[in-house]
């Protein structure tokens, strides 16, 4: 007796399941892993330790920050002759606005 097309259908799908399930996992996926450490510390918490905490020396921090489009195009143009780019650049204005403004933050 002959098999229906559904039938060989289901049974094609079950070779496939068992072949996956017999197929070794990779560490980095399986119970080799190690989960991330929850978050203990809420939102507010997190904010107000990060603030109090001393910056470690040469550690780069990312910070998303939106500019016009002019003061960006000569951002970019001084930038171009300058050992470390724009990263640099703002580094170095952002420190001599906080020395200006008698910030209570430690230069880095």
């Amino acid at each position: 007796m002959s098999m229906k097309k559904t039938d060989l259908e289901k049974r094609l799908a079950k070779k496939i399941e068992g072949r996956l399930k017999a197929r070794v996992m990779p560490q980095r996926f399986g119970t080799g892993s190690v989960a991330p450490a929850k978050q203990e510390e809420s939102v507010g918490d997190k904010s107000r330790s990060v603030a109090a905490a001393a910056p470690a020396a040469g550690r780069l921090v990312t910070v998303s920050v939106r500019l016009p489009a002019v003061p960006t195009q000569r951002l970019r143009a001084l930038a171009v002759g300058r050992e470390g780019g724009i990263s640099t650049l703002v580094a170095e204005a952002v420190d001599q606005w906080l020395a200006t403004a008698g910030s209570p933050v430690a230069k880095s």
